[in-house]
């Protein structure tokens, strides 16, 4: 917090930005363990940036938040880490520095680390956890970590260590976005464990008349996996080591650019599965449209010892997913989403409008669409389908 006040004390170079948004979302329908239908959500967002040089950048945010449903911790301290069960009330979502001279940038703090070329599913982005209490419209979470960028020519190097895991957010267990797996006993008590240990990434790219990349990471699965505690009529909730190498590429044709990504991921103590994630995509941007489609495969190479996992990207994997969207005018805007399981047993379908009025209120609505067999990822949701308002002011 000494930070921000800091901010305030040399307004010449400093710039600031963010919103209040209020959000409401309505179920149709009652989910076996939870019958509410209506939750409210309120946000405040504040984002300060402090140049005291031409090299030097200090970037800092906090999130301040609350709702109606208890996905939001009622307890007022401000949280840093990003690893309780609930989303806190107050959180830092960014605090770093940055320098930069000639190619090369390096930031340390809590910052965003953002890895991958594809728009619909990132099999390499292994330093971003993200917020599922609410499965399908999730968001980033800030991770603890340095970063290293050396760009020459056509050419960068990113490396970057964490020395702590920010792990995923999981669906609360009480909600209508949790499921349990098929097997668990109905007075099972769970157990959580965060590893220690730092989690390092080098990432290659190249900028050419096509792009490309490789990248490595030795760490922790930031997705939880369950398995038995010996003894107890409970389960554990770990983030086991691993290891992923991969890479992406994208090649501009005449009518559509062609993108690209893979990762095999494995497990050090076979705990988790040893998989193989790709996505193929095509994209066209066309007028006031652009368009989005591709395909999401897996091969498992080897299964894990644990009981069960949450993991989201393998969920969408061996789908069929697509994104449109269509610029109305410099004002409003329509958006499509939907990802379909290739055997039909799953689907998830997306509307969203979006009209400004003005230079900082903005009204977006959207409908989604849930269905499916309740043994698959998409399907097991399928009681969620619903509708959310969103009014925001920016400033």
């Amino acid at each position: 917090m000494h930070f921000l006040l800091l901010l305030f004390l040399f307004p010449q170079d400093y710039s600031q930005r963010g919103f209040v948004e209020t959000n409401a979302v309505v179920y149709p329908q009652k989910a076996l363990n939870d019958s509410s239908s209506v939750v409210g959500e309120a946000r405040i967002r504040y984002e300060g940036f402090y140049r005291p040089h031409n090299n030097f950048q200090f970037s800092g945010g906090v999130d301040i938040r609350t709702d109606t449903h208890h996905q939001t911790e009622r307890e007022w301290r401000f949280d840093w880490k990003d690893r309780g069960r609930q989303r806190p009330l107050a959180s830092l979502r960014r605090l770093s520095v940055q320098y930069r001279n000639g190619g090369l940038t390096l930031e340390a703090g809590k910052q965003f680390v953002r890895w991958g070329r594809t728009d619909i599913l990132n099999p390499t982005d292994r330093f971003a956890p993200r917020d599922f209490l609410t499965v399908v419209d999730n968001e980033f979470l800030g991770i603890t970590a340095v970063r290293g960028t050396y760009e020459r020519g056509k050419n960068t190097v990113d490396v970057v260590w964490s020395p702590l895991m920010t792990p995923s957010r999981t669906p609360l267990l009480t909600q209508r976005w949790f499921v349990a797996p098929d097997g668990t006993p109905g007075d099972l008590s769970f157990e959580r464990h965060f590893p220690k240990g730092s989690q390092t990434g080098v990432r290659w790219s190249y900028i050419g008349s096509i792009e490309a990349s490789a990248a490595f990471f030795s760490g922790f699965s930031h997705e939880p996996t369950y398995g038995l505690v010996p003894g107890k009529l409970a389960l554990r909730r770990t983030h086991p080591e691993e290891r992923m190498v991969g890479g992406d590429v994208a090649v501009p044709l005449r009518w559509v650019s062609l993108k690209g990504e893979v990762a095999y991921t494995a497990s050090p103590r076979n705990l988790n599965d040893e998989t193989i994630l790709y996505v193929v995509q095509l994209e066209r941007q066309s007028g006031e449209w652009f368009f989005v489609g591709g395909y999401g495969g897996e091969v498992l190479t080897q299964s894990g010892v644990q009981f069960a996992s949450f993991n989201p990207q393998r969920g969408m994997t061996r789908t069929i997913l697509a994104r449109a969207g269509y610029t109305i005018d410099v004002n409003r805007s329509l958006a499509f989403e939907t990802a379909i399981r290739q055997n039909l047993d799953g689907a998830w379908m997306k509307a969203e409008y979006s009209q400004a009025f003005g230079q900082h209120w903005r009204v977006t609505t959207n409908v989604s669409l849930i269905r499916g067999k309740p043994f698959d990822f998409l399907g097991q949701y399928h009681r969620n389908s619903h509708g959310t308002i969103n009014l925001k002011y920016s400033f």
